[in-house]
C-alpha cells in the first residue's frame, strides 16, 4: 500500500506534464490556410480617363483596389474617392506600391473627358475606367456587383454596390473597405494589402 502511494505523487506530475507538452504541441502547430479562391474579379478591357484601353492584366503585379460609382454620384463616390486620396496620402512613399481604380457604372454619361475632368479633383494615382454598356456589364459581373438606373424627376441616378473591392497582386480576392469604416480601419487595410498581398 506504500509503495502505490509513493508513486501516485511522481506518475500525477508525469501524466499531468504530458497533457501540458501535447496541449502545446497542439497550440502551436501550424493552422493549414485554405487556398480557395474567393470568385470575385476577374479579366476586363476598358478605357481609362486619358483614352487608353486599359486591362485587367495592367494591375497584375501590384495589389490593387477597385471602386464602382459614376461622376454624378450626389455622396458616395466622391466621399469614397476623397477618403481613398487621403489614405493614398497616408501611405506615403508606399502608395507607389499601390493600383486604384474607379470604373464607372453610367457609360452614357461618363466619357472619358469627363471623367477626367472629375477625377483631377482627386489623387492623382486613381485612374478612372469606363466602356461600352457592354463592357462595364461584363466587369461588373466578374465583381458581383449590384447596379441601375433608376430615373427622377429630370433625369436619372444609379443604385449601385458602394464596396471597394481589395484584391492582392495576382488579382485575387483580398478584402473589402468602404466609405462607413473608420479612417483607421481603412488605412489599416491597405497597409495589409500592401505589406500582404
Amino acid at each position: 500500500m506504500f509503495l502505490k502511494r509513493s508513486l501516485l505523487l511522481p506518475l500525477s506530475i508525469f501524466l499531468v506534464a504530458a497533457l501540458m507538452l501535447l496541449g502545446t504541441i497542439i497550440y502551436l502547430a501550424p493552422v493549414t490556410k485554405t487556398t480557395a479562391r474567393v470568385p470575385i474579379g476577374g479579366p476586363f478591357e476598358l478605357t481609362t480617363h486619358e483614352g487608353k484601353r486599359f486591362s485587367s492584366e495592367s494591375l497584375k503585379g501590384k495589389p490593387f483596389a477597385v471602386f464602382f460609382g459614376f461622376t454624378h454620384c450626389p455622396e458616395v463616390c466622391p466621399t469614397t474617392l476623397f477618403d481613398l486620396t487621403q489614405d493614398l496620402e497616408s501611405l506615403g512613399a508606399d502608395a507607389a506600391k499601390l493600383n486604384v481604380v474607379f470604373i464607372t457604372v453610367d457609360p452614357e454619361r461618363d466619357t472619358p473627358e469627363l471623367m477626367k475632368t472629375y477625377l483631377s479633383s482627386f489623387n492623382p494615382r486613381i485612374v478612372g475606367l469606363t466602356g461600352t454598356e457592354k463592357e462595364i456589364a461584363a466587369t461588373a459581373k466578374e465583381y458581383k456587383i449590384y447596379y441601375k438606373k433608376v430615373p427622377t424627376d429630370s433625369d436619372y441616378t444609379m443604385d449601385h454596390t458602394a464596396t471597394i473591392f481589395l484584391m492582392d497582386r495576382k488579382g485575387d480576392f483580398f478584402g473589402t473597405s468602404n466609405f462607413q469604416e473608420s479612417q483607421e480601419t481603412r488605412r489599416e487595410k491597405l497597409k495589409r494589402l500592401v505589406s500582404e498581398g
